[in-house]
């Protein structure tokens, strides 16, 4: 039996998600009658006697599925935030059956045949831009993942579809097992030398949370990464640093290699059933990029301009390891703690001097600052709505005429059933029915240092733009304003989709940002300006080695899914073949990147991580234009807000772009910031 307070609307105030009273056993049964419900809005579509039209047709099919949306948003948000084995069990029940769900509707000839006839008769119909993008995604939705199947070819993709959904759960379950396993408990204090105070009080306090004496280091990024950056000894640092790249490659229970060929080959196989060469063709159709030739084109342009740079700094961080420390070879769990030591000596700058001023309430209200001054928005913390962690705060976000324009979750700290990185999220879409204006629930997920006994959560200058890149995601799915869900906020094209969160980024390194925010957490002191001015004169320390490893990543994500996978019987030979041309390091024969790289294996970046930099070309080029009538001009902002952030998918991307902008992107704003032209 269905609880009456789980049947969509929510009685809930702002609709939002009931956390506190749905539970782990309401799941199934709940997404079970949800797809039963959403099955009877499909067949009344089908069953219209009424001649094919945008609205009986098109339009009830953007709509349909409320109730399975908001089920299924709240459900895998939380397989991501707060999950556990019962969870994880139920997301394996629960996949397969939305993939048939999904299959159901893209293979059911008598829908297709509606909206071919709706789409074939366009010419006629006079139909909005935002009409016609709907009409066109709708289409696509159907002709390109099968509707023109025959039979038996159709149950091939039902089936392939089914296996991957179960293997990319699958996945993600057993990297974060991996991170959850690993602990390095030091008991010799010896041994921490050059970690700053708050990593080896936070790693005391972690410590005494599970009854051990000493302190204990995990995977945890807040723990992982201090640990690589300051730890003097390099045994224990190698230690760290081969653990975190081994997950998914130890042939155990949790290795990951067999499901990397499983889903590569199922995704060949999907594509070419559907009539493409290879996953990529079929993905890159639907990008801004267009083609794998245009990606590869890109990626090797950019590492024509970037590799120079990147062996210079690599050979002056080897002689930097050798003069200061004799060592010969420089290896991997070397890098970050000589960067940090050489950056220090060349800026007189530290991540541990930063920290005092970035005390994450105040990075937070500096965003918060930064979005009113640019968008009006105002953040109102909210304590009467229900969560599912008491780390997650809660906003209610108005604009400055008191209108209610969203709902805000933000939750920033790590915990065991919460994978690692930062990503943002959407409970409930924007949308216009029936003239009402349904405003939409955003959520952002980080993992930063947690609070100590003696210090309150202080972060990083790297998690203040982590912070500031997930806040530009947010307040793309907040200042949505477009009529249909499916065009709603972030349902972009995948290359556009980072240009709001990189383009936020840039205003931590502003001068007139920083004094909204960065104050010393214990004197209440503004953060000194020669500080400010060594944050932007260190901004472009190892650009070259850094574009380098994410080139790498992008090219490793097309190396995996632009080509004929069939032949791949080794992950670990293939990747290194992949990495080949953008290889700084000597290989680790113990690691693998690609059996934890959840991006491209259990999110939604296969064929699309290259967006990242794709979207640094736009996100260069916009900025550019804010710093020329300066970084809070409304004016400008204004343009950002009603052609970009407000417009989900409603037009081509360069088509809002260069409304916004006037011309579309030059990468030299990139390669200029980077430092990368000469």
């Amino acid at each position: 039996m269905i609880k009456k307070s789980l049947i969509y609307p929510f009685k809930t105030k702002y609709n939002t998600a009931p956390f506190r009273i749905i539970q782990n056993e309401d799941y199934l049964p709940l997404i079970k009658e949800s797809i039963k419900l959403a099955k009877k809005e499909i067949d009344t579509i089908i069953n219209n006697p009424e001649i094919a039209s945008f609205e009986n047709t098109i339009e009830a099919l953007d709509f349909s599925g409320e109730q399975l949306d908001r089920v299924t948003s709240i459900f895998f948000n939380l397989n991501s935030a707060e999950t556990n084995e019962e969870i994880q069990n139920i997301a394996q029940q629960v996949s397969p059956l939305l993939s048939e769900f999904s299959n159901d509707i893209t293979l059911n000839i008598d829908l297709f045949k509606r909206v071919k006839h709706v789409y074939d008769s366009k010419k006629e119909l006079n139909l909005t831009k935002e009409q016609e993008r709907l009409l066109e995604k709708k289409y696509k939705s159907f002709s390109r993942n099968g509707a023109n199947l025959p039979e038996d070819k159709k149950e091939k993709l039902r089936a392939i579809d089914k296996k991957l959904s179960r293997l990319k759960l699958k996945f993600g379950e057993n990297v974060l097992a991996e991170t959850n396993k690993f602990e390095m408990l030091i008991t010799d204090e010896s041994d921490l030398a050059g970690l700053p105070d708050g990593a080896k009080e936070a790693a005391k306090q972690l410590a005494e949370s599970k009854n051990k004496k000493g302190w204990l280091f995990t995977l945890d990024y807040p723990s992982y990464i201090p640990f690589v950056t300051y730890a003097d000894n390099r045994a224990l640092r190698k230690k760290m640093s081969l653990a975190a790249g081994a997950k998914g490659f130890k042939g155990d229970a949790l290795d990951n290699q067999k499901h990397v060929l499983d889903i590569v080959s199922l995704r060949h196989d999907r594509a070419n059933l559907l009539g493409y060469k290879t996953h990529a063709h079929f993905v890159l159709e639907e990008r801004m990029a267009e083609s794998p030739e245009n990606v590869q084109k890109f990626l090797n342009e950019l590492l024509e301009k970037a590799k120079p740079a990147a062996k210079r700094e690599f050979e002056n961080l080897e002689q930097f390891a050798k003069d200061i420390d004799g060592i010969d070879q420089l290896q991997k769990w070397d890098g970050a703690y000589y960067s940090e030591k050489l950056k220090q000596k060349l800026f007189s700058l530290d991540d541990e001097l930063l920290k005092p001023y970035f005390k994450l309430e105040n990075v937070i209200n500096g965003a918060f600052t930064i979005a009113n001054k640019l968008f009006d928005l105002q953040f109102e913390e909210i304590h009467d709505i229900d969560k599912y962690h008491d780390d997650v705060l809660t906003y209610k976000v108005t604009d400055s005429k008191g209108n209610f324009i969203s709902i805000f979750y933000a939750d920033f700290f790590p915990r065991s059933g919460k994978r690692n990185g930062a990503w943002m999220t959407v409970y409930k879409p924007q949308y216009i029915k029936n003239a009402e204006n349904s405003r939409p629930h955003i959520s952002i997920v980080c993992n930063f240092t947690k609070p100590t006994k003696t210090k309150p959560s202080l972060l990083t200058f790297n998690e203040v733009t982590t912070l500031f890149h997930e806040f530009g995601h947010a307040l793309h799915g907040m200042l949505a304003n477009t009529t249909y869900p499916s065009l709603s906020g972030t349902n972009v094209y995948w290359d556009f989709v980072e240009l709001p969160s990189q383009v936020m980024e840039n205003w931590c390194y502003e001068k007139e940002a920083l004094e909204l925010f960065a104050t010393h957490y214990e004197t209440g002191e503004m953060i000194p300006m020669d500080l400010v001015e060594k944050i932007k004169e260190s901004a472009t320390f190892h650009e070259g080695m850094q574009t380098l490893r994410q080139l790498s990543f992008g090219l490793l994500d097309m190396s995996w899914h632009g080509t004929d996978p069939s032949g791949i019987t080794s992950v670990k030979t293939y990747e290194s073949k992949a990495f080949e041309n953008t290889k700084l390091y000597p290989d680790v024969p113990e690691n693998c990147m690609s059996t934890s790289f959840a991006h491209i294996f259990q999110g939604g970046y296969s064929s699309g991580y290259y967006s990242y930099k794709w979207a640094e070309v736009l996100d260069a080029d916009a900025f550019e234009y804010f710093k020329e009538s300066g970084i809070f001009n409304k004016t400008i902002a204004d343009k950002f807000k009603n052609h970009v952030l407000s417009q989900g998918g409603t037009e081509n991307p360069m088509t809002l772009y260069k409304r916004f902008r006037g011309q579309e992107p030059r990468p030299e704003a990139l390669l200029k910031r980077a430092g990368l032209l000469k």
